[in-house]
């Protein structure tokens, strides 16, 4: 085997992280401590807002990439399904968003689930507030456990597109610049977004 055909069979292909599209709840509700960890509860059983169209660009490009998978919250398998149609796809409980336990502030203070979402992963991230759940270290490894999936199904030369969540997908392109991948495009965290990683 030559070296420019060993150089082609070890190309990977790209690591698309992709944000599920806006689910189906309303943020213009102010909420004390409790009530928000309900919210999110809630929040995390979801599906889509009805009548969303994916951005005809990041449709056309699912239907050409390679691999296609998606978390196994009602919200992100529902994005993926919004934009590969009838095309199957694998879902993975390793995808799947941290968790959001607010911390325990007064009763009496009424926040909008914007500011609780903030407080919440602050809380989480800097004071190790996790409430038996999940916590920063395991998210952590988590992240760099899904990272390393997907350079697997990459490692074949096709692109692959994951529909998953906002923090998480954060999570794991910190572990996949920490595996020599590097940040060729990004459309933020927003709604229907993606961020491009490629091998450096």
């Amino acid at each position: 085997m030559t070296t420019e055909i060993k150089a082609m069979s070890l190309k990977h292909g790209a690591i698309v992280l992709v944000r599920h599209g806006e689910p189906n709840v309303s943020r213009k509700v102010t909420l004390s401590a409790a009530e928000y960890r309900a919210f999110w509860a809630n929040y995390e059983l979801l599906g889509l807002l009805p009548g969303q169209t994916p951005p005809r660009q990041l449709k056309d490009f699912v239907a050409r990439c390679g691999t296609l998978v998606s978390s196994t919250r009602l919200r992100a398998i529902e994005s993926a399904q919004a934009l590969a149609g009838e095309r199957a796809f694998d879902r993975h409980e390793m995808l799947i968003e941290a968790p959001l336990p607010p911390p325990r502030l007064p009763a009496w203070l009424k926040l909008s689930p914007r500011i609780w979402g903030f407080l919440a992963r602050f809380w989480w991230w800097f004071f190790n507030h996790h409430e038996g759940q999940e916590r920063r270290s395991e998210a952590e490894a988590r992240a760099d456990q899904a990272a390393a999936m997907l350079i697997g199904f990459a490692a074949g030369g096709e692109t692959v597109v994951v529909l998953a969540h906002g923090f998480f997908n954060h999570l794991i392109g910190r572990s996949l610049k920490k595996l020599g991948w590097r940040l060729a495009e990004s459309e933020g965290y927003k709604y229907w977004s993606m961020r491009r990683f490629e091998r450096g």
